[in-house]
């Protein structure tokens, strides 16, 4: 697919984005979809100095915001402000996800599928300095790149990082006063089980230990880890003080009703065939390769069933009255409204809302009334789609 000189989409691939209801049209507007970028608060007043240095005009996404898009051509990577950590690269669709969680101070909140990060950075930010941000990814490097980003911005006092399978992590927030008390560290030395401050450096042996039980924690069919790992914490987190065995306490399901998160995003795995960047790469890798990752019928029904598990997961994890927002970049009806459809049928608890703010975003509804999906035509974002739960008391 070369969108300067419209040639076709493999006829496939046709077949496939007409049995799902979308536009092939949509992935010819790769070279004016704007690149969108979220402002660290405090830098509001910089914008002149930023478009400077970038060497063009920041338009306000006025739906959105603390977001501005750039002209498509425009990369921030090498740029010092990017380096210095005044911005972040995110889609505005992903953006409008983040939002319609109504992040509140105090929130407890969980990131099911956290990579590669700039919606952990985001609900940090709107955290601001209360509450704890749980981020877990089943892709250590992925992960890793979590890390580097709310370390780079600043962002990581009140977030802690698990690598794990998000359909069975099972880990709850710590809502104890443990983070902001002071301990003394040659007491805490003298008892290993209990976190001390984070720290990047490990001993050799500790790496090696640890190095044998991923390992051996990995499943060869699905190479998901089955004991959830944690690679970082924050001063504020409510990790520093806990014992493993506080920090790995297992609740029932009518224990979760109350302690269990106040917010949780689950931006699933997907075919990721909403985003027009994405499927351009397909014209380098070759597209037996889309033939493979997005149209192959039995990855597709796997991919539904994970998306399926993630939702539920996520959802039990929820307290009561709490919200949750599940998103994939995909535009397909069977891991959107599929997975939703399903998943109503089998959580009486669950209640599928209406996104407060959504009136006013450039989106289209879903073909299930109150969820949305953003797609490049409509939204000039990347596509995605977004549904709201709030769990009612049992």
């Amino acid at each position: 697919m070369n969108t300067s000189t419209n040639s076709p989409l493999p006829d496939a691939f046709i077949d496939f984005l007409n049995k799902n209801g979308l536009d092939p049209s949509i992935y010819t507007s790769a070279d004016t979809l704007p690149r969108y970028i979220r402002l660290k608060p405090g830098n509001e007043e910089k914008v002149k100095d930023i478009e400077e240095e970038l060497g063009c005009k920041l338009t306000v996404v006025d739906w959105l915001p603390n977001f501005y898009s750039l002209p498509p051509h425009v990369h921030i990577a090498n740029s010092s402000v990017y380096q210095l950590g005044k911005l972040y690269g995110i889609d505005a669709a992903s953006g409008a996800a983040v939002s319609a969680l109504n992040i509140a101070p105090g929130d407890h909140v969980l990131d099911l599928c956290a990579a590669p990060g700039a919606k952990l950075c985001m609900i940090l930010e709107l955290l601001g300095d209360s509450g704890s941000v749980t981020g877990v990814d089943v892709a250590r490097h992925r992960l890793a790149a979590c890390r580097t980003m709310v370390q780079k911005y600043g962002l990581g006092n009140h977030c802690r990082l698990f690598v794990a399978d998000g359909t069975s992590f099972s880990v709850v927030p710590t809502r104890g006063s443990a983070a902001s008390e002071s301990f003394d560290e040659s007491t805490l030395g003298k008892k290993l089980d209990i976190f001390k401050e984070w720290t990047s450096k490990r001993p050799w042996k500790e790496r090696k230990n640890a190095a044998k039980a991923r390992k051996a924690n990995l499943s060869p069919l699905t190479t998901q880890i089955i004991d959830p790992e944690i690679i970082f914490y924050g001063q504020q987190s409510g990790v520093i003080g806990c014992t493993k065995d506080e920090l790995y306490q297992i609740c029932s399901d009518d224990e979760l009703s109350h302690c269990g998160y106040d917010k949780v995003i689950v931006d699933a795995e997907c075919t990721h065939d909403g985003s027009i960047r994405h499927v351009q790469k397909f014209e380098h890798w070759g597209w037996e390769t889309l033939q493979r990752r997005v149209l192959d019928a039995e990855r597709t029904d796997d991919l539904t069933n994970l998306q399926f598990r993630l939702l539920s997961n996520g959802f039990r994890l929820l307290k009561a009255g709490g919200l949750l927002i599940y998103s994939t970049c995909s535009l397909t009806v069977s891991q959107n409204e599929g997975v939703i459809e399903r998943f109503l049928l089998e959580n009486s608890s669950a209640e599928l809302q209406e996104v407060d703010c959504s009136h006013s975003w450039p989106c289209k509804s879903g073909r299930i009334p109150k969820t949305l999906r953003f797609d490049p035509l409509t939204s000039q974002t990347s596509g995605l789609f977004v549904a709201k739960f709030a769990k009612l008391s049992t």
